[in-house]
């Protein structure tokens, strides 16, 4: 069986790819970063074919906010379209089946389908229109006006559902938004991602006074971030904090202003080593996410000795328990999170009971072996092929 994976940056596909590789399927991984950054995935040079022109200084340029919305959002659109056109020319006639991130592939997966291979779509969040539904209703609630997608990328999300012999989803979550816009159920299955094992110590889990809070992830409305600061504001434990960790996005600067922020760090974007760092020095992760298809974070939290607490739009029923290695609370409700995280300031006992948990938790994963078996059973399926 011959795999052909085609990704915008990263995200977990190099996890994939390396899982592919161990068992003798991985073909060609093709991205829009360059290999000097694709380099350190543990995936042999050739192997990968980059097409970094657009995405990559489309990238820096917005990481230094020096794109205005409808440029980023025309760059994004071409980079989606070039890649795929690239990717049409370049992949293997003997191809079994293509793996392609949410919004790339279109034109590359008909091709390999008109060859007799299969085209899977992989999308890391609920479908795109529920998204924005969710979203876009965020955005009403706290009187933001910033436009929540381009249409042109919906339209092209939704071709390559319709065009995709199968759609991967990381949670019952997500799932569960594709059938509610009428995709039929027997296309989709739900492959919950694996977790970062290097990321467990030995060493014991760190004991202080006070409470260490972290966020990881984009700080954006989407992220459901207003409702953990009010949260945090409600919390009574000398000596707390809160650190955010990530990139400031536009809807949650028209709003943060209104909201509490004593006690608070916003640390902007950390390199993977300092972030792995900051969750091990950190007592619970916190996610409140009005919409996430999986927190990868809270997976690599756990790994580093976090106890979690995550809202029901994050995946997080397929990964922990309620009240065993942290808590699922409601979305938009900052009394049940306030409610959940003073519990744990006020109980060291339960506090260090649930760190221990979670990466126990963790453990029992099994890195990424287990999401590799789910796709090899998947990808077999599919093409006939062992």
């Amino acid at each position: 069986m011959k795999i052909t994976q085609a990704v915008f940056g990263v995200f977990h596909h190099f996890a994939l790819a390396r899982e592919l590789e161990q068992r003798g399927h991985l073909q060609k991984v093709y991205s829009t970063w360059p290999w000097a950054r694709l380099k350190r995935e543990g995936i042999v040079r050739d192997k990968v074919e980059t097409f970094p022109w657009i995405h990559t200084p489309e990238t820096v340029l917005n990481r230094y906010g020096l794109l205005p919305r409808w440029l980023s959002d025309d760059l994004g659109v071409q980079n989606a379209l070039r890649f795929d056109d690239w990717t049409a020319k370049r992949i293997p006639e003997d191809t079994d089946a293509l793996v392609a991130i949410a919004g790339a592939g279109l034109k590359t997966g008909r091709l390999v389908q008109q060859r007799g291979g299969r085209f899977v779509c992989d999308r890391g969040s609920t479908h795109q229109r529920y998204q924005e539904q969710l979203v876009r209703s965020e955005y009403r609630l706290w009187g933001v006006d910033l436009p929540v997608s381009d249409i042109r990328d919906t339209v092209r999300e939704e071709e390559i559902y319709a065009q995709a012999d199968a759609i991967t989803v990381p949670s019952s979550f997500a799932l569960r938004s594709y059938v509610e816009m009428g995709v039929p159920r027997e296309k989709l299955r739900v492959i919950p991602y694996g977790a970062e094992l290097s990321a467990v110590s030995a060493e014991a889990l760190t004991v202080s006074d006070g409470l260490d809070v972290l966020f990881a992830g984009a700080v954006s409305l989407r992220k459901g971030v207003p409702y953990l600061l009010e949260a945090f504001a409600r919390l009574k434990v000398p000596g707390k904090r809160l650190r955010l960790a990530g990139s400031l996005e536009p809807d949650i600067k028209q709003v943060l202003r209104r909201l509490p922020m004593d006690g608070v760090e916003l640390l902007g974007p950390l390199p993977k080593a300092e972030l792995m760092a900051l969750m091990r020095r950190s007592q619970v992760l916190v996610l409140p996410s009005v919409e996430d298809g999986f927190g990868l974070v809270m997976a690599e939290a756990m790994a580093c000795g976090c106890a979690v607490v995550a809202s029901t739009n994050t995946g997080a029923d397929d990964l922990y328990s309620d009240g065993c290695e942290g808590f699922i609370v409601p979305v938009r409700d900052p009394g049940v999170i306030a409610h959940r995280l003073q519990r744990l300031a006020d109980d060291r006992e339960l506090l260090a009971t649930m760190r221990d948990a979670a990466v126990k938790r963790v453990e029992r994963i099994g890195g990424w072996s287990e999401y590799g078996e789910q796709w090899v059973t998947l990808l077999q399926e599919l093409t006939g092929k062992s």
